[in-house]
Protein backbone atom coordinates (compact mmCIF):
# COMPACT_ATOMS: atom_id res chain seq x y z
CA UNK A 1 0.00 0.00 0.00
CA UNK A 2 1.38 3.61 -0.73
CA UNK A 3 2.71 5.87 1.84
CA UNK A 4 3.82 9.18 1.33
CA UNK A 5 6.23 11.69 3.93
CA UNK A 6 4.23 14.28 5.92
CA UNK A 7 7.16 15.90 7.31
CA UNK A 8 8.71 13.76 10.24
CA UNK A 9 6.78 10.51 9.31
CA UNK A 10 4.81 8.96 6.74
CA UNK A 11 1.34 7.88 6.83
CA UNK A 12 -0.04 4.35 4.26
CA UNK A 13 -2.83 6.16 2.78
CA UNK A 14 -5.43 4.93 0.03
CA UNK A 15 -7.18 6.42 -2.70
CA UNK A 16 -10.35 5.44 -4.73
CA UNK A 17 -12.60 6.51 -7.28
CA UNK A 18 -12.64 10.23 -9.13
CA UNK A 19 -14.15 13.77 -8.84
CA UNK A 20 -14.37 15.67 -5.42
CA UNK A 21 -11.71 14.36 -2.82
CA UNK A 22 -13.47 13.29 0.07
CA UNK A 23 -11.10 12.58 3.14
CA UNK A 24 -12.41 10.26 5.78
CA UNK A 25 -10.93 10.49 9.04
CA UNK A 26 -10.94 7.05 11.76
CA UNK A 27 -12.09 7.30 15.15
CA UNK A 28 -9.39 5.94 17.74
CA UNK A 29 -8.52 2.51 16.16
CA UNK A 30 -7.25 4.98 13.68
CA UNK A 31 -6.95 2.58 10.75
CA UNK A 32 -8.07 3.26 6.97
CA UNK A 33 -10.01 -0.47 7.06
CA UNK A 34 -12.56 1.17 9.02
CA UNK A 35 -14.49 2.40 5.63
CA UNK A 36 -13.93 -0.48 3.40
CA UNK A 37 -17.88 -0.17 3.55
CA UNK A 38 -17.87 3.41 2.46
CA UNK A 39 -15.17 3.35 -0.25
CA UNK A 40 -16.90 1.42 -3.23
CA UNK A 41 -19.95 3.11 -2.43
CA UNK A 42 -18.24 6.67 -2.37
CA UNK A 43 -15.44 6.09 -5.00
CA UNK A 44 -19.02 5.73 -7.77
CA UNK A 45 -19.38 9.96 -7.29
CA UNK A 46 -15.73 10.69 -5.72
CA UNK A 47 -12.54 10.22 -5.16
CA UNK A 48 -12.29 9.08 -1.73
CA UNK A 49 -9.37 8.99 0.47
CA UNK A 50 -8.57 6.97 3.45
CA UNK A 51 -5.50 6.53 5.94
CA UNK A 52 -3.72 5.20 8.57
CA UNK A 53 -3.23 7.66 11.40
CA UNK A 54 0.31 7.97 13.35
CA UNK A 55 1.39 5.04 14.88
CA UNK A 56 -1.67 3.56 14.07
CA UNK A 57 -1.34 0.55 11.24
CA UNK A 58 0.90 0.54 8.18
CA UNK A 59 1.72 4.24 8.93
CA UNK A 60 4.82 4.90 10.84
CA UNK A 61 4.97 4.24 14.77
CA UNK A 62 6.88 6.75 16.73
CA UNK A 63 7.66 5.85 20.10
CA UNK A 64 5.69 4.68 23.04
CA UNK A 65 6.09 8.38 24.93
CA UNK A 66 5.61 10.71 22.08
CA UNK A 67 3.12 13.00 22.06
CA UNK A 68 -0.67 13.05 21.24
CA UNK A 69 -3.20 15.28 20.69
CA UNK A 70 -6.31 15.95 18.72
CA UNK A 71 -4.67 19.30 17.32
CA UNK A 72 -1.64 17.08 16.26
CA UNK A 73 -3.97 14.75 14.37
CA UNK A 74 -5.46 17.71 12.98
CA UNK A 75 -2.43 18.65 11.89
CA UNK A 76 -1.70 15.24 10.28
CA UNK A 77 -4.78 15.47 8.16
CA UNK A 78 -3.45 18.74 7.01
CA UNK A 79 -0.21 17.50 6.09
CA UNK A 80 -1.56 14.29 3.93
CA UNK A 81 -3.84 16.68 2.06
CA UNK A 82 -0.59 18.99 1.59
CA UNK A 83 1.24 16.26 0.65
CA UNK A 84 -1.31 14.83 -1.94
CA UNK A 85 -1.39 18.15 -3.52
CA UNK A 86 -5.19 18.91 -2.47
CA UNK A 87 -6.45 22.38 -1.61
CA UNK A 88 -9.81 21.37 -0.56
CA UNK A 89 -11.72 18.36 0.23
CA UNK A 90 -14.89 17.27 1.84
CA UNK A 91 -14.22 16.11 5.33
CA UNK A 92 -16.27 12.57 6.65
CA UNK A 93 -14.95 12.37 10.59
CA UNK A 94 -16.15 9.64 12.74
CA UNK A 95 -15.32 9.37 16.27
CA UNK A 96 -12.24 10.73 17.26
CA UNK A 97 -12.04 11.58 13.75
CA UNK A 98 -15.03 14.03 14.52
CA UNK A 99 -13.39 16.20 17.16
CA UNK A 100 -10.08 15.78 14.65
CA UNK A 101 -12.71 17.40 12.02
CA UNK A 102 -14.02 19.98 14.95
CA UNK A 103 -10.12 21.15 14.69
CA UNK A 104 -10.15 21.50 11.36
CA UNK A 105 -13.23 23.23 10.72
CA UNK A 106 -12.48 25.55 13.52
CA UNK A 107 -8.37 26.52 12.60
CA UNK A 108 -8.37 25.18 8.59
CA UNK A 109 -12.38 26.23 7.33
CA UNK A 110 -10.31 27.11 3.98
CA UNK A 111 -9.32 23.53 3.50
CA UNK A 112 -12.84 21.75 3.85
CA UNK A 113 -15.70 22.14 1.51
CA UNK A 114 -17.84 20.61 4.01
CA UNK A 115 -17.93 18.71 7.26
CA UNK A 116 -19.90 15.45 8.64
CA UNK A 117 -18.72 14.81 12.05
CA UNK A 118 -20.33 11.08 12.96
CA UNK A 119 -20.89 9.52 16.64
CA UNK A 120 -18.77 12.54 18.50
CA UNK A 121 -19.02 14.84 21.46
CA UNK A 122 -18.24 18.18 22.65
CA UNK A 123 -16.16 17.32 25.35
CA UNK A 124 -15.61 14.58 27.79
CA UNK A 125 -18.20 14.29 30.39
CA UNK A 126 -18.74 12.35 33.67
CA UNK A 127 -19.94 9.35 31.52
CA UNK A 128 -17.71 9.44 29.10
CA UNK A 129 -14.88 9.70 31.19
CA UNK A 130 -15.63 6.54 33.07
CA UNK A 131 -15.97 4.40 29.50
CA UNK A 132 -13.02 5.66 28.92
CA UNK A 133 -10.76 5.37 31.71
CA UNK A 134 -12.49 1.97 32.11
CA UNK A 135 -10.95 0.51 28.66
CA UNK A 136 -7.70 1.90 29.60
CA UNK A 137 -8.25 -0.08 32.56
CA UNK A 138 -9.11 -3.22 30.57
CA UNK A 139 -6.17 -2.92 27.83
CA UNK A 140 -3.68 -2.84 30.99
CA UNK A 141 -5.32 -6.14 32.34
CA UNK A 142 -6.53 -8.09 29.53
CA UNK A 143 -4.15 -6.69 26.86
CA UNK A 144 -5.09 -6.12 23.01
CA UNK A 145 -7.28 -9.24 22.71
CA UNK A 146 -8.81 -8.88 25.70
CA UNK A 147 -9.13 -4.93 24.86
CA UNK A 148 -10.50 -5.57 21.17
CA UNK A 149 -13.46 -8.03 22.43
CA UNK A 150 -14.67 -5.75 25.16
CA UNK A 151 -14.65 -2.65 22.75
CA UNK A 152 -16.73 -4.58 20.57
CA UNK A 153 -19.39 -4.94 23.35
CA UNK A 154 -19.33 -0.66 23.35
CA UNK A 155 -19.06 -0.10 19.48
CA UNK A 156 -21.44 -2.51 18.28
CA UNK A 157 -24.98 -3.43 18.84
CA UNK A 158 -26.41 -6.54 20.34
CA UNK A 159 -28.70 -7.36 17.09
CA UNK A 160 -25.67 -6.84 15.36
CA UNK A 161 -23.26 -8.45 17.34
CA UNK A 162 -25.44 -11.90 17.27
CA UNK A 163 -25.98 -11.88 13.52
CA UNK A 164 -22.69 -10.96 12.37
CA UNK A 165 -20.58 -12.96 15.08
CA UNK A 166 -18.09 -14.38 12.60
CA UNK A 167 -17.25 -10.74 10.76
CA UNK A 168 -16.46 -9.40 13.95
CA UNK A 169 -14.11 -12.21 14.94
CA UNK A 170 -12.61 -11.18 11.79
CA UNK A 171 -12.35 -8.06 12.32
CA UNK A 172 -11.11 -8.50 15.80
CA UNK A 173 -8.43 -10.65 14.58
CA UNK A 174 -7.38 -8.74 11.91
CA UNK A 175 -7.00 -5.50 14.68
CA UNK A 176 -4.46 -8.03 16.90
CA UNK A 177 -2.39 -8.18 13.86
CA UNK A 178 -2.48 -4.51 13.50
CA UNK A 179 -1.99 -3.29 17.15
CA UNK A 180 -0.17 -0.45 18.18
CA UNK A 181 2.01 -0.39 20.86
CA UNK A 182 -0.93 -0.10 24.09
CA UNK A 183 1.05 3.19 25.41
CA UNK A 184 0.75 4.17 21.73
CA UNK A 185 -3.28 3.80 22.27
CA UNK A 186 -3.39 4.88 26.13
CA UNK A 187 -1.92 8.13 24.72
CA UNK A 188 -4.73 8.11 22.36
CA UNK A 189 -7.57 7.60 24.87
CA UNK A 190 -5.71 10.29 26.61
CA UNK A 191 -5.88 13.09 23.94
CA UNK A 192 -9.45 12.64 23.60
CA UNK A 193 -10.65 12.81 27.38
CA UNK A 194 -8.32 16.28 26.72
CA UNK A 195 -10.21 17.38 23.59
CA UNK A 196 -12.55 20.51 24.20
CA UNK A 197 -13.42 22.87 21.39
CA UNK A 198 -16.51 24.06 22.32
CA UNK A 199 -15.97 27.21 22.64
CA UNK A 200 -14.75 27.59 18.97
CA UNK A 201 -17.84 25.99 17.88
CA UNK A 202 -19.87 29.27 17.34
CA UNK A 203 -17.34 30.13 14.84
CA UNK A 204 -17.77 27.81 12.54
CA UNK A 205 -19.05 28.67 9.20
CA UNK A 206 -18.35 25.41 7.34
CA UNK A 207 -21.04 23.73 5.61
CA UNK A 208 -21.86 20.68 8.39
CA UNK A 209 -23.96 17.37 8.62
CA UNK A 210 -23.79 16.02 12.51
CA UNK A 211 -24.74 12.08 12.64
CA UNK A 212 -25.81 9.82 15.39
CA UNK A 213 -27.40 7.42 16.44
CA UNK A 214 -30.02 6.53 19.07
CA UNK A 215 -28.77 3.65 20.39
CA UNK A 216 -24.95 4.62 20.89
CA UNK A 217 -23.36 3.99 24.05
CA UNK A 218 -19.76 5.38 23.48
CA UNK A 219 -21.25 8.94 22.27
CA UNK A 220 -24.90 9.11 23.06
CA UNK A 221 -27.14 11.02 20.66
CA UNK A 222 -27.56 13.71 23.26
CA UNK A 223 -23.37 14.79 22.09
CA UNK A 224 -24.71 15.27 18.45
CA UNK A 225 -27.41 17.40 19.58
CA UNK A 226 -25.25 19.21 21.60
CA UNK A 227 -22.67 19.64 18.55
CA UNK A 228 -25.68 20.81 16.00
CA UNK A 229 -26.83 22.94 18.00
CA UNK A 230 -23.34 24.78 19.07
CA UNK A 231 -22.54 24.91 15.18
CA UNK A 232 -24.36 27.51 12.91
CA UNK A 233 -26.30 26.20 10.42
CA UNK A 234 -25.31 22.36 11.16
CA UNK A 235 -28.26 19.35 10.03
CA UNK A 236 -28.87 16.87 12.59
CA UNK A 237 -29.13 13.33 11.36
CA UNK A 238 -29.79 11.08 14.26
CA UNK A 239 -30.47 7.33 13.40
CA UNK A 240 -33.07 5.33 15.15
CA UNK A 241 -30.66 2.84 15.44
CA UNK A 242 -26.77 1.25 14.59
CA UNK A 243 -24.56 1.84 17.66
CA UNK A 244 -21.53 3.82 17.48
CA UNK A 245 -20.58 2.19 14.19
CA UNK A 246 -23.18 3.25 12.44
CA UNK A 247 -21.25 3.46 9.34
CA UNK A 248 -20.26 -0.24 9.48
CA UNK A 249 -24.20 -1.62 10.84
CA UNK A 250 -26.12 0.49 9.02
CA UNK A 251 -23.70 1.45 6.11
CA UNK A 252 -26.81 1.81 3.43
CA UNK A 253 -28.45 4.81 6.14
CA UNK A 254 -25.25 6.33 6.11
CA UNK A 255 -24.22 6.56 2.70
CA UNK A 256 -28.16 7.77 2.08
CA UNK A 257 -27.46 10.25 4.43
CA UNK A 258 -24.32 11.49 3.42
CA UNK A 259 -23.35 11.41 -0.04
CA UNK A 260 -26.40 14.22 -0.81
CA UNK A 261 -25.12 16.29 1.69
CA UNK A 262 -21.82 16.06 0.01
CA UNK A 263 -23.20 16.56 -3.57
CA UNK A 264 -24.79 19.64 -2.38
CA UNK A 265 -21.66 21.65 -1.16
CA UNK A 266 -19.04 20.11 -4.25
CA UNK A 267 -18.04 23.02 -5.50
CA UNK A 268 -18.40 23.64 -9.20
CA UNK A 269 -15.60 22.27 -11.37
Amino acid sequence: MPRIAIGDCQLRYERHGTGYPVLFITGLSGLAVYWRDQVPTFGRQFEAITYDHRGIGQSDRPGPCAAYSVDGMAGDAIALLDALGIERAHIVGHSTGGAILQTLAISHPDRIASAVICASWTKADAYFRRLFELRKDVLRKLGPEGYLRASSLFLYPPWWIACKDERLREQEAAGLRDFSDPAIIERRIDAILAFDRTDGLSDIRTPCLVIGAADDAVTPAYFSEELARRIPGAELKLLPRGGHCFTQTVPRDFDQAVLPFLAAHTPPA
